[in-house]
C-alpha cells in the first residue's frame, strides 16, 4: 500500500510546497517545529483543504484539487493519533477501543484479542481513562484508531506530551505496531531519536519543501542531512544480530562487519536490532589500536569526507556494506591523511549505545 502527496498551501510565514510518497511501513515526517509536518498530516486526513493538491491512497483519491475531489474525514478511512491521548472520560478502556468500531465497523467483528495483546492492555480493559499513566493512555488511543479498521494511521508527534520514562514504556509498542499492525504509518517527529528507531522510511521538511527522502539508514548517514538533524544528533543506523548473554554482563552481537559488544540488551539471543551510533562516539584509527579500553575495533574504509563546518569534518566509512558515521576535527582527518578508499579502523566504546537508542527490528 502506498500513500502519495502532492500539496502546495499557503501557511504563516512560507508556502507549504511538498511532495513525496510513504510505502508500506512507517514513514516518518521529520524537521523543525513549524516546518509544516502537521499541515500535512492534517491535510491528508483531511482536517485541512489545501489549495492546490492530490492525495491518494494505493489508487484511492482522498483529494484532488483539479477534479474537485475532496472526501471528508468520515469517509477516508483514517486513524489519526495525537499528542495528547483524547480519550472519552466516562467511558472504560474497552469502550473506548471499541468506539472507532462502533462507527466504522461496517459487520465486521472487531480483532480487539490481538490488539489488546499487541498493546499490551488487557489488564485495563476495565478502567476509565483517569486511572491511567500517559503511556498507558496513549496505547489505548492507538488500539482505538487501529479498531476503527483504517487504511492508514496518522501519528502526530504521540510521545511529545510524556515524560522519558513513559516514552520507553510505549516505543517498544510502536516497533510492534509498525512490523505487525499491517497498516501504513505516517508519523510526524522532530526527534532524531525517534525517528533513527522507528522509521522505515524518512521524509525531510525544512519550511515547507520536502529537502530529501528515503530509507531511514541512508537518510540519517547521509551528511547533506546534518543540518538538519542537528550536529549533534548525526549518526547511522547499524543492523545486527543478538549472538550471546556473555556472563559478564556484556551482549555480544553479529553484524556483517565482525562481533560487536553492549551492555546488557534485554532480549532473546537471535533477536534483529537495529543500532543508531552517533558521529560524535566514533573515533577513527589508521592503524589497529592496541591496549585501550574501547571493545570495539572496526575494520573499515573511508567512503567520503564532508565538511561539517566550524574545523569539524563528517566521514563516512564502509565496514562490511554497513556505513558508520564518524564526526571529527580536520585537522585529525589532515593528520591521518584520510581519503576515500583508505582502510582504517573505527573504535566506538560500548557504553556510547544509550538502550534506549536500540531497537527492535523486523528484518
Amino acid at each position: 500500500m502506498m500513500l502519495k502527496v502532492a500539496l502546495r498551501h499557503a501557511v504563516p510565514g512560507f508556502t507549504l510546497d511538498a511532495v513525496f510518497d510513504a510505502p508500506a511501513g512507517l514513514t516518518a515526517l521529520f524537521g523543525r517545529s513549524g516546518s509544516g509536518k502537521t499541515t500535512i498530516v492534517n491535510a491528508v486526513a483531511g482536517l485541512l483543504r489545501p489549495q492546490f493538491g492530490r492525495i491518494a491512497v494505493d489508487g484511492t483519491v482522498l483529494t484532488d484539487s483539479g477534479q474537485g475531489i475532496f472526501l471528508p474525514p468520515d469517509r477516508r478511512g483514517i486513524g489519526y493519533v495525537f499528542q495528547e491521548a483524547r480519550l472519552f472520560p466516562h467511558l472504560t478502556v474497552r469502550q473506548n477501543l471499541l468506539f472507532g468500531h462502533w462507527f466504522t465497523g461496517r459487520g465486521r467483528r472487531p480483532d480487539l484479542p490481538r490488539i489488546v495483546e499487541m498493546l499490551g492492555i488487557g489488564h485495563l480493559l476495565p478502567r476509565r481513562p483517569a486511572a491511567l499513566s500517559g503511556g498507558e493512555r496513549q496505547r489505548v488511543a492507538l488500539g482505538r484508531a487501529i479498531l476503527s479498521h483504517p487504511r492508514l494511521l496518522l501519528m502526530d508527534e504521540p510521545l511529545a506530551a510524556l515524560d522519558q520514562p513513559r516514552k520507553e514504556e510505549i516505543l517498544p509498542y510502536l516497533e510492534r505496531l509498525r512490523d505487525h499492525a499491517g497498516l501504513p504509518i505516517l508519523y510526524v517527529s522532530h526527534s532524531a531519536a525517534e525517528v533513527a528507531r522507528l522509521a522505515t522510511t524518512v521524509v525531510l521538511i525544512d519550511r515547507g519543501r520536502v529537502t530529501a527522502a528515503g530509507p531511514v539508514a541512508a537518510l540519517l548517514s547521509d551528511p547533506a542531512a546534518a543540518p538538519l538533524f542537528g550536529l549533534a544528533e548525526t549518526g547511522a543506523i547499524l543492523a545486527a544480530r543478538i549472538e550471546a548473554q556473555d556472563a559478564d554482563g556484556l551482549t555480544r552481537l553479529s553484524t556483517p562487519f565482525g562481533p560487536l559488544f553492549l551492555p546488557r540488551i534485554g532480549a532473546p539471543v537471535g533477536t534483529l536490532l537495529r543500532l543508531r551510533v552517533l558521529a560524535q562516539d566514533v573515533m577513527i584509527a589508521t592503524a589497529a589500536p592496541q591496549g585501550i579500553s574501547a571493545l570495539n575495533v572496526i575494520a573499515a574504509r573511508v567512503r567520503d569526507m564532508t565538511d561539517s563546518g566550524g574545523g569539524g569534518m563528517l566521514v563516512r566509512l564502509d565496514a562490511g556494506g554497513q556505513v558508520i558515521l564518524s564526526r571529527i576535527t580536520a585537522r585529525s582527518a589532515k593528520a591521518l591523511d584520510l581519503k576515500p578508499g583508505r582502510p582504517v579502523h573505527a573504535v566506538l566504546k560500548a557504553v556510547s549505545v544509550a538502550p534506549g537508542t536500540i531497537g527492535i527490528s523486523a528484518g
